[in-house]
C-alpha cells in the first residue's frame, strides 16, 4: 500500500475538494484508532497531525501495554478490570505488537511503607489475573517467589530486606508502531492521513464548526479542510485546541505530567525481566526497569509539566531522580549519568480533576466559582478587545494546575477519559491511556454516528472493532511464533540472514512480506546492508517517513535501544531518504542537522558536558 510523500499532496488536494464526514485533529494512538473505525465504517475520514504520528505522546511512553496492578491497591477495581480485558483485545487485534512479558514485583519490608506486601501482593496478582481472564493453570498464572529466587533471576537487585516478589502477566509494546499500522490501516480503508499539517483556526457555519484552517508545515501553505463533524483527539495539547476559539469560557480539562526514561547498556544493569518497584522515597512512585534489545530502560518521573509541550526535556532533575531510584534499588550497577545511551520525555494527558474512581469518563469535577468567573471575565474582556489572546491563554494555561485530583501526586491518578461534545459542535475525546485507545475510540463512534444520521442524514453502523485488526495484524493471534516463523523463510529466501529475517518478521507482522519483496527485487543503498535497506524503502514507500528521524527514531528502534549502530548508518539514511525525496543541498543539510539535534537531545549530551 502507497503511503509516502508522494501520496500526501494527493491527500492534500482531496480533503481541500471534498467535505470530510469526520476531521480529526491529532495523530497519536487516540485519534489513529477513531480514524481506522471511521474509515473502516465507510466515512469520509482525515486526520491532521502536526508532528509525525505519534511524535508528540505516543512514541514516549513506558512502551507496555499493562493493566495498572498499582491501582488495585487503593481498589481501583474498574481501572484494572477495563485496562486488563481491553489488553487482551489489543492483542488480538494487533497481535504483531504486544508480547507478553512477565513483570516482576520486588517486595521489601526494611523501606517503610510500601504500595504492596508479600501478603496483599498476592491478593492483588490473582485479583488481577481473575479480571484479565488469566486461569490459574495458564502459563501465565501469578504466582510469587522467595527471596533467593529473585537474586538468581536479579543478582543486582537489593538484598537487604527483599522478602519475595510476585510474578504477573505484563506485555512489552511499540508504542509507536500501533500508532503507524493503525494509521495505515485506516489509510487502506479510504482515510486521508497527512502529518506535518498544523491545524490553526476553525471555520464556522452559523456559530457551528464546519472545518479547519491548517498550516502545511512542509510548504508553509495554508489550506482549509470542510467538515461535517470535527473532533478534537489532540491528547496533552486538547485544551490548546480548544482555546482556539475564544467566543466562549473554556474549562480547561488536561493536567500534563512528564515521564521521562533512561537507557543504559544490559551489561551494565542486567534486568532478564520487566521489574516494578517503588522507589523507596515514599513519594507514591513506583518504577519500572525494562530490558529491550540487549539494553534496560528504567522510568518514569511523573511530574506536573507546564512547559513547551511540542519537546519536553530530560533536565537534570530528572536524571539526578532516577539515578537515585536505581542505584537504590539496584546498589551493585552503580549507574552514572555517562552509563546513559538514550533518553526520553514524553507527556502523559491526565485528565485535571478525575476522581480516580470512575476510569471511564470519571469526575472531571469543577473548578472554583472564582476561577471560573475569572476565565469569563478574561474571555469578555477578549472579545471587548480589552485582553489579548495571549493573556487568556496565559490564565487558562496556568489554571491547569489548579485542578489536580484533590491535591494527588500525578503517579496515583487513575487514567480517565472524557468525551464531550461544546455548544460550537467541537467533539472533544481527552485523557485515556495507550491500552484504551480502542475502546475510547469506540465509544467517541457511538456519538460521531449518532450526530451524522440526526444532524446530517447519514447513517453509518459502526464495525466490531475488538475483531478489526490492523495493519500487519492480520492473522490468528494465538499462532504469532508460527507466523515469525514462516515469514521468517521468506525472509531468507529474498537474501538475508536468518537472524535478519526473523527480526523483521516478529517486528512488522504481515507487512514483513512487503519488506522482503523490496529485499528481493532491489539493491541495497550505499552503506547499508540489504536488509536495513529493505526497510528503510518501505518506510518511505508505506510508512509516510518525511525525516530521517522519523524513521531512526520512530518507526525503528535505532535512536533509543540500537544508539551504538546509529553512527554508522546516519549518512547513509539520510543520502537514500535525499535522493529518494530529492531533497535540495539545502534540504539536506537541514535534516542532517535535525538529525543531530535529536541525537544530542537522546544522549543527553549538553548535561553530560
Amino acid at each position: 500500500m502507497a503511503f509516502s510523500k508522494k501520496t500526501r499532496q494527493e491527500a492534500i488536494t482531496k480533503i481541500q475538494n471534498e467535505e470530510m464526514d469526520l476531521l480529526v485533529i491529532g495523530g497519536g494512538i487516540t485519534g489513529a484508532g477513531l480514524t481506522l473505525q471511521a474509515a473502516a465504517a465507510g466515512m469520509k475520514v482525515a486526520v491532521l497531525e502536526m508532528q509525525d504520528f505519534s511524535e508528540g505522546t505516543s512514541s514516549r511512553s513506558t512502551k507496555l501495554v499493562h493493566g495498572g496492578i498499582r491501582y488495585l491497591k487503593n481498589f481501583d477495581v474498574e481501572v484494572v478490570s477495563d485496562t486488563v480485558s481491553e489488553r487482551a483485545v489489543v492483542q488480538g487485534i494487533a497481535p504483531h505488537i504486544p508480547k507478553p512479558d512477565p513483570m516482576l514485583l520486588p517486595i521489601y519490608d526494611d523501606e517503610g511503607k510500601t504500595t504492596f506486601d508479600m501478603f496483599s501482593v498476592k491478593i492483588a496478582m490473582d485479583l488481577y489475573d481473575r479480571l484479565a481472564g488469566v486461569d490459574e493453570d495458564s502459563p501465565y498464572a501469578n504466582y510469587t517467589i522467595s527471596p533467593e529466587e529473585v537474586l538468581r533471576r536479579e543478582p543486582l537487585i537489593k538484598k537487604k530486606g527483599l522478602q519475595g516478589a510476585g510474578v504477573y502477566l505484563d506485555y512489552r509494546n511499540n508504542d509507536a508502531r500501533l500508532v503507524i499500522d493503525n494509521i495505515k490501516k485506516a489509510v487502506e480503508d479510504g482515510a486521508q492521513a497527512i502529518s506535518k499539517m498544523k491545524v490553526i483556526d476553525f471555520i464556522y457555519t452559523d456559530g457551528q464548526i464546519s472545518g479547519v484552517r491548517a498550516r502545511d508545515l512542509l510548504t508553509d501553505q495554508v489550506i482549509e479542510v470542510k467538515a461535517k463533524l470535527v473532533i478534537n483527539t489532540s491528547g496533552p495539547w486538547v485544551d490548546k485546541i480548544r482555546y482556539l476559539n475564544f467566543t466562549r469560557p473554556i474549562v480547561p480539562k488536561m493536567r500534563p505530567t512528564k515521564g521521562v526514561h533512561l537507557v543504559v547498556d544490559a551489561a551494565k544493569l542486567s534486568v532478564p525481566q520487566p521489574t516494578y518497584f517503588d522507589t523507596g522515597k515514599h513519594d507514591k512512585r513506583m518504577v519500572f526497569a525494562i530490558p529491550r534489545e540487549n539494553k534496560t530502560y528504567f522510568g518514569t518521573t511523573d511530574t506536573d509539566y507546564h512547559g513547551d509541550f511540542t519537546d519536553p526535556k530530560v533536565t537534570q532533575e530528572d536524571v539526578d531522580y532516577l539515578l537515585d531510584v536505581i542505584n537504590f534499588r539496584y546498589p551493585e550497577a552503580n549507574i552514572t549519568i555517562n552509563d546513559i545511551e538514550a533518553s526520553w520525555a514524553g507527556l502523559r494527558p491526565l485528565l485535571g480533576g478525575n476522581s480516580g474512581s470512575d476510569y471511564n469518563g470519571g469526575d472531571n469535577g469543577a473548578v472554583s466559582e472564582t476561577s471560573f468567573n475569572a476565565v469569563v471575565e478574561a474571555v469578555l474582556r477578549y472579545k471587548n478587545k480589552t485582553a489579548t489572546k495571549a493573556e487568556v491563554e496565559h490564565l487558562l494555561n496556568n489554571m491547569e494546575s489548579s485542578l489536580s485530583e484533590k491535591g494527588d501526586a500525578p503517579s496515583s491518578v487513575s487514567r480517565g477519559s472524557s468525551l464531550e461534545r461544546e455548544s460550537d459542535g467541537l467533539i472533544t475525546l481527552a485523557g485515556g491511556k495507550i491500552t484504551d485507545y480502542r475502546k475510547m475510540a469506540a465509544g467517541a463512534m457511538e456519538l460521531i454516528c449518532q450526530l451524522l444520521e440526526e444532524d446530517f442524514g447519514l447513517k453509518y453502523e459502526p464495525i466490531d472493532s475488538k475483531k478489526y485488526q490492523i495493519s500487519g495484524g492480520e492473522f490468528d493471534p494465538t499462532k504469532v511464533e508460527e507466523v515469525v516463523a514462516e515469514n521468517m523463510k521468506v525472509g531468507v529466501a529474498a537474501g538475508l540472514t536468518e537472524e535478519e529475517a526473523k527480526y523483521i518478521a516478529d517486528f512488522y507482522g504481515m507487512n514483513a512480506l512487503q519488506v522482503f519483496a523490496y529485499a528481493s527485487e532491489m539493491e541495497a543503498y550505499e552503506g547499508l546492508s540489504l536488509a536495513e535497506s529493505a526497510r528503510l524503502r518501505y518506510a518511505l514507500e508505506d510508512e509516510m517517513i518525511l525525516t530521517p528521524v522519523d524513521y531512526l527514531l520512530r518507526r525503528t528502534n535505532y535512536i533509543l535501544f540500537m544508539r551504538e549502530g546509529v553512527d554508522a548508518i546516519k549518512v547513509h539514511v539520510v543520502n537514500a531518504m535525499a535522493d529518494y525525496l530529492g531533497w535540495s543541498a539545502e534540504e539536506k543539510a537541514e535534516q542532517e542537522k535535525a538529525l543531530e539535534e535529536a541525537l544530542r537531545e537522546s544522549d543527553l549530551s549538553d548535561l553530560k558536558k
